[in-house]
């Protein structure tokens, strides 16, 4: 065993609210395993930064890489569909391969251990089942009518085949309700509660709200226009009608391990509604891609009064300039300056974790776990990220 011991001004355990001042994490080279953390001895240099656990990018599209710096921001989430459906197919599959490997290469080196990832084909696969970073796929579905839903079906779970005999963990998981029939919607969601997880694009914008509370607005707009069926009016939210939608799947309470992605249209009765039925829910947030799409935010004062689990993602290039966990945390900081730095590193490493299920081994700096370790470079004096602050794995 070669034991390593490495320093900082601030050290982001995990396993408690507050950093250790001038602390230390000693672990072993070979296999990155945590032997013990604690505080230096008077005397001892310091290194400037902060030590955390390995990132968990909790949502990314990276077989989106090769739409980098090609959408327009601010065309909210209907002009938004518009740009993916004219530009997504624009790369072959050995393009997209390499980007997805240039782009992956990059987030490990600037310390995601693990990332829940979303698949529509299997173009990130060859990367995937040989990298060091862990990746949970989510082989998301679409269709709009009723029709449909039986190839579609038939389509995810051949490519579901193929990602199983390339050693890659991944389940159906259904998009979001505006892209999908009910029928699709309940099919894919029994799918990937049958695997034991779910990732779900949950009240990302007010345009999908409006589509399922009175049939209007933007999005209700662009759909019939394009020909294609709308979900029925409900008069209530979409994270309502998805919960209905996973009734039709199977009974609740449910138990698997199920993220909501963005929330940025939360409600105090959408989480009193989810809460009450999944036992394992988790809430993502993706704030510069909410950004960049509409100019909105999730209400994370009201997500940490309820005390949810909320985790931390990038979303992909096409709605984002970057896949960078730091400027997320950064974004958050700078909107939310109340979040203590050790609440926004649990979100963006150990409830990603456990919402993979391995926060035994990621997630926080514990003896015997392999979390990686990340080094954040520019901190203030208070161990918060800067707009200059970056990160750096040591192992």
């Amino acid at each position: 065993m070669a034991t390593v011991r490495t320093t900082a001004e601030f050290v982001y355990t995990l396993d408690s609210a507050e950093p250790i001042r001038n602390g230390f994490v000693e672990y072993d080279e070979t296999d990155g395993r945590i032997l013990s953390v604690g505080q230096c001895s008077e005397g001892e240099d310091v290194l400037k930064g902060a030590l955390a656990p390995g990132f968990v990018n909790a949502h990314c599209h990276v077989e989106l890489s090769h739409l980098h710096k090609k959408f327009r921001k601010g065309t909210g989430m209907a002009g938004f569909i518009d740009q993916i459906n004219e530009l997504r197919d624009w790369a072959g599959k050995e393009a997209k391969t390499a980007l997805v490997k240039e782009w992956m290469d990059k987030m490990w080196a600037d310390g995601v251990s693990a990332m829940a990832d979303i698949s529509n084909d299997d173009s990130s696969f060859d990367v995937k089942k040989s990298h060091n970073m862990y990746t949970r796929t989510f082989l998301e579905v679409f269709g709009s009518e009723p029709e449909m839903c039986e190839g579609v079906m038939a389509d995810v779970t051949a490519l579901n085949k193929v990602a199983d005999e390339a050693g890659i963990d991944a389940a159906p998981t259904p998009h979001s309700c505006y892209t999908m029939s009910p029928q699709l919607l309940s099919a894919s969601a029994g799918a990937g509660l049958e695997k034991g997880f779910i990732s779900y694009h949950s009240q990302e914008s007010q345009e999908e709200e409006d589509l399922l509370r009175s049939g209007s607005g933007a999005m209700y707009e662009n759909r019939k226009r394009s020909g294609m069926s709308t979900p029925p009016v409900t008069g209530e939210s979409s994270l309502k009608y998805f919960i209905d939608r996973l009734a039709d799947a199977a009974p609740a309470p449910y138990e698997q391990h199920i993220l909501l992605v963005h929330n940025v249209c939360l409600a105090q009765d959408d989480i009193d509604a989810a809460k009450k039925l999944m036992k394992n829910v988790y809430w993502a947030i993706c704030p510069l891609s909410n950004i960049f799409i509409h100019n909105a935010l999730p209400p994370i004062d009201l997500m940490r009064k309820n005390g949810l689990a909320v985790a931390l993602g990038t979303d992909s290039l096409s709605s984002n300039d970057d896949l960078d966990m730091v400027k997320e945390m950064y974004c958050l900081h700078k909107n939310f300056p109340e979040v203590p730095m050790s609440e926004i590193l649990t979100w963006a490493s150990l409830n990603g974790a456990r919402f993979l299920a391995m926060d035994d081994v990621l997630g926080s700096f514990e003896a015997g776990k392999k979390p990686g370790i990340v080094r954040i470079h520019n901190v203030d004096d208070a161990g918060f990220v800067t707009a200059e602050s970056s990160s750096e794995r040591i192992i």
